[in-house]
């Protein structure tokens, strides 16, 4: 098993440390896994002028899953658009053909303290958000910056689906709901926007293949509401890719942490991207104070998804459940009466639990 690992800039070089100490555990006991590091970001500008230098694009491509930290900086902020960070990391999912991101919204029994919200709204929560990653408009031309004839500048970006996308990420959803509780919720804004009820007529049509699964539909404005509202009422939610961005970003903060929350972003073959879902913080990078738990847990979704080994996945998650229960915490998590401990020592201890 080939894993491409892109610690990428800020905290990325910390918290994936930790996660490959974790694949380290497993080498030893015999699992054949190759790593191969590689750059992405700004830690590629840095190195070959380009956040999605050539290099890492053909070890990507080569690679049967990779492991990615985090990319952006302050310093790169005055980057021209082509050459800041962030488009490395759009350019590798477009590149791979990552169409499925899948992020897990779980609370830990021993986290529900942590959540923004009280705990009898979050205790028990296990939503699981899909979101379309290569289309919508992230990627929808034309865009840019333009000066009208009256003189005045205009910015403009496009949305806009295909069919075949649309139809290929509903599967995924489909898929994932006869899983779990067989619950699909679609998130679109049918009511003003083309695209999403374009969006809602596809996602209707692919339901009558699973008639097991409820559909529903909601508007983002009012998803958003309900996901602080009552968010046990989602299983699945299927949206796009910039209302799956911001929606879950906020289902982060009801597991206690973004620092919590792991992610799997899929081709139709099941190659993956894994990633956790924050950012570089460059704010705190070299501290030592990262949570590297969404990386790890990462990892764990990568033995469950691209190579299929549930039984190694269930072991990194269930490592990961034992550190928390014995009240180590880093500080995004961490709650009176508990250890605070810091990045490398959270990575150890899951070790020692694993």
């Amino acid at each position: 098993m080939k894993i491409a690992v892109l610690p990428g800039d800020g905290i990325g070089t910390e918290i994936v440390a930790q996660a490959v100490k974790v694949m380290e555990v497993l080498r030893g006991e015999g699992v054949k896994l190759e790593l191969e590091y590689g750059y992405i970001g700004g830690a590629g500008y840095d190195a070959a002028g380009d956040p999605f230098p050539a290099a890492t694009e053909k070890l990507a491509q080569e690679s049967d899953a990779v492991l990615l930290g985090a990319v952006g900086g302050y310093q790169y902020d005055t980057l021209p658009r082509p050459m800041r960070p962030e488009q490395g990391l759009l350019r590798i999912r477009k590149s791979l053909n990552l169409f499925a991101n899948l992020r897990p919204a779980l609370v830990y029994p021993e986290l529900v303290d942590s959540s923004s919200l009280k705990p009898e709204l979050v205790s028990g929560l296990d939503i699981l958000i899909l979101r379309e990653l290569t289309g919508d408009i992230y990627f929808g031309q034309p865009r840019g910056i333009r000066t009208l004839e009256s003189g005045e500048r205009q910015g403009f970006d496009t949305m806009h689906y295909s069919e075949s996308e649309v139809r290929r990420v509903a599967h995924v959803g489909f898929k994932s709901a006869m899983k779990r509780s067989k619950r699909l919720c679609s998130v679109d804004k049918a009511n003003v926007l083309d695209t999403s009820m374009f969006w809602r007529e596809i996602v209707t049509e692919v339901g009558k293949e699973y008639p097991e699964v409820e559909l529903s539909h909601m508007y983002v404005d009012n998803a958003a509401m309900q996901l602080v509202r009552a968010p046990k009422q989602f299983d699945v939610l299927l949206t796009g890719n910039i209302f799956g961005d911001i929606l879950s970003d906020e289902a982060s903060m009801l597991t206690g942490s973004i620092g919590m929350l792991p992610s799997a972003s899929l081709d139709e073959n099941n190659k993956g991207l894994y990633e956790p879902c924050h950012g570089s913080a460059p704010d705190i990078a070299g501290q030592d104070i990262a949570n590297p738990l969404a990386t790890i847990l990462s990892v764990a979704m990568m033995m469950r998804y691209t190579f299929g080994n549930e039984e190694l996945a269930q072991r990194i998650e269930g490592a990961v459940r034992r550190v928390l229960q014995q009240g180590l915490r880093t500080g995004d998590i961490f709650q009176p009466g508990m250890q605070k401990v810091g990045c490398a020592a959270m990575g150890d201890a899951v070790v020692a639990a694993l």
